[in-house]
């Protein structure tokens, strides 16, 4: 009973991703989806995925209005550089180091950002924990860097969700490292720093 409780956010989590995937949220959709979880699950017997056992409610629900959000948005600004005539969207292969060394996280923050319109994962180093995604409306290093934040954010997010407390405690210590390194690329001529 254990077990099927550990295994029961992934099997949530492959219903949720077959309704995305057709783009319904109807009981149909959600009927198939659980069809299609139990066939893969049994049929296709790949060893079992370890979960951490914890779920923080809070930090899904901002996941998924998140998810919305950036879904919709996405989908405007798509539109909108399509029907742009003035200028062509520039495009771009990024990426992205991930900051947390696990095959889920690494596989659910691909699969977000695959469904927000305008990325698409094309790649993976699962080794080095890099996803390389092809981004469209991107015209400087400043949008390049805004896609990467972006990755990272839902990277933030499925660990503040899903992951272990081990899994939270590197993601902060990764955001405290990365604001440290930005405090001191930026200090100041005087106290012995270069701008940048």
């Amino acid at each position: 009973m254990q077990q099927l409780w550990r295994q029961l956010p992934f099997f949530i989590w492959l219903i949720a991703l077959w309704m995305l995937l057709w783009g319904q949220f109807t009981l149909i959709a959600f009927l198939t989806g659980l069809a299609a979880a139990v066939f893969v699950t049994r049929v296709f017997r790949l060893p079992p995925v370890e979960l951490s056992g914890r779920v923080n409610f809070w930090y899904g629900l901002i996941f998924v209005a998140t998810f919305l959000y950036d879904l919709v948005r996405g989908s405007l600004i798509v539109v909108w550089q399509v029907l742009d005539v003035r200028r062509q969207p520039g495009t771009a292969v990024i990426a992205v180091p991930l900051r947390i060394d696990d095959d889920l996280i690494m596989a659910h923050t691909a699969v977000t950002s695959s469904l927000i319109p305008g990325s698409l994962i094309i790649d993976t180093d699962r080794d080095r924990r890099i996803l390389y995604l092809h981004v469209i409306g991107v015209r400087s290093e400043k949008d390049i860097e805004a896609q990467r934040r972006s990755v990272l954010g839902w990277e933030a997010r499925i660990v503040r969700a899903v992951g272990s407390r081990a899994q939270v405690a590197q993601l902060r210590a990764a955001i405290d490292q990365a604001h440290d390194d930005h405090d001191h690329s930026v200090e100041s001529p005087r106290e012995g720093g270069h701008p940048v």
